[in-house]
This record gives C-alpha cells, structure tokens and sequence, in this order.
C-alpha cells in the first residue's frame, strides 16, 4: 500500500530529511520546492487515477503563500493538509486551520512527530473513503452530514465538504444537542487534549462551521453559551 504524500518545502535541507525519513516506509513523496507547480501536480496526479492523500506544506514559500495554498487545496480536493512553520504562536496555529489545515508542526521538527501525526491523520482520512461508503446520513434539524466522505448538505440541496476537525466538532455537538459542550471537551474528542481552554483553536474550527451551516446573526444553530462552551440548538 502506498501513501501518496505532496511535500511544498522550499528548504532543500529539511525536504531532504523529510524524504530520507519515509524512504524506506509506504509514504511516497513528490517534492515542490516553492510551491508553483503545487495545484498542477495535485491535478495530475487525480488524472492519472493515484490522488495525494495528503499535503505537507510550509506556511512560508517562495512562490506563493502556503496558506493561500493550504486554502485551495482544502477547497479544491479531498486530501489532508498538515501546515509546517518556524512560528510557535497561538495566532499562526489558528491562521493555518482557519484555512483549513487538518494539523499544524512546528519548525525544527521532529520527523517521528510528522510521522505519527502524518499516520495518524492518514488513519482518519481513510476512514472516510472506500466503495463500501454508507449510504446512511446524520440528520440534524434541516441538514444532513455523510460521515464517511464528510459532506454537509443543506436544505436546499448545496453540499459543503468539512476538513476532518470541523467534522469531529459537528458530531461531538450533535452528540450533545440541546446541552452545552465545553472548549476542553471538544478539544478532546478532535483529538488535541493538549490545547488549553483559553485557546482560541476551538473558536476558529467553531466559525467555519457556523458558516458553513449558513447561520446568521439574527439564528444561530451553533449557540455560544457563556462559560461553558458551545450548544447545538434543538
């Protein structure tokens, strides 16, 4: 079995240490050095019937922004992305999912860190594909979410694919509905335990998801609920 991995690294030393590291396992890596050639390569790659099943991207790229890049990729395919940075800022680990980015490493890094969370994230991402995807939806009020491909469909019929953290938030507050769920708890069960109360990862994941719900200021289906959390409203 072969995991198709886009490396957009423009440090030549590092994309070489990355490349050594997974020489020798099933994680085959195509290298862009700056990040011109990223949506190009993703393209071919579907038309010659092997996708990426995931992206690692540095925020930082000669060529283009990485997380303009993280944006597009999120938006045009079905891949994972993992953003890599030398900023440690609670600031930039939320710029980076507000793209849509299923996890975020910090520069040095550490290569048995990229591994675990690259198989960790490829663990998830391949339990929502296969051709035995149910044909079963959760429903919730007037939306319907497939939990194998991770589609949202409004009632007008409008599909919205969600990235892997906005799915798991959805479903552990539709678990919830009608109660309030805290930050801690939601941080738990999208997999990140480590992230404090105050951290405003949750509210970012929390955003996307109102608006991809379609919630308005007047009506919203994702209440804020003064220090406890977020409630799904019945």
């Amino acid at each position: 079995m072969n995991i198709n991995v886009l490396l957009v690294e423009d440090d030549d030393l590092l994309a070489k240490r990355i490349a050594n590291h997974f020489a020798d396992t099933e994680f085959q890596l195509t290298l862009d050095n700056t990040g011109a050639q990223a949506l190009q390569l993703v393209h071919n790659k579907m038309n010659e019937g092997t996708p990426f099943d995931m992206a690692i991207v540095d925020v930082v790229l000669p060529a283009t922004d990485g997380l303009n890049l993280a944006k597009e990729l999120n938006t045009l395919t079905d891949i994972g992305v993992i953003m890599l940075s030398s900023r440690d800022t609670q600031a930039d680990r939320i710029a980076g999912l507000a793209q849509g980015a299923d996890d975020y490493v910090c520069k040095p890094v550490d290569l048995l860190e990229l591994e675990l969370r690259m198989r960790a994230l490829y663990k998830r991402i391949a339990g929502t594909k296969g051709e035995d995807e149910s044909e079963e939806f959760i429903e919730y009020a007037d939306f319907k979410l497939h939990p194998d491909n991770r589609t949202l469909i409004n009632p007008h019929g409008d599909e919205a694919r969600l990235t892997e953290a906005e799915h798991k938030v959805l479903i552990c507050l539709i678990a919830n509905a009608g109660k309030a769920t805290s930050r801690a708890k939601i941080s738990e069960e999208i997999g990140q335990p480590d992230w404090s109360p105050s951290d405003r990862t949750v509210d970012v994941l929390i955003g996307r998801l109102r608006k991809k719900l379609g919630d308005e200021k007047e009506q919203k289906r994702i209440v804020t609920v003064r220090g406890k959390g977020y409630m799904l409203s019945t």
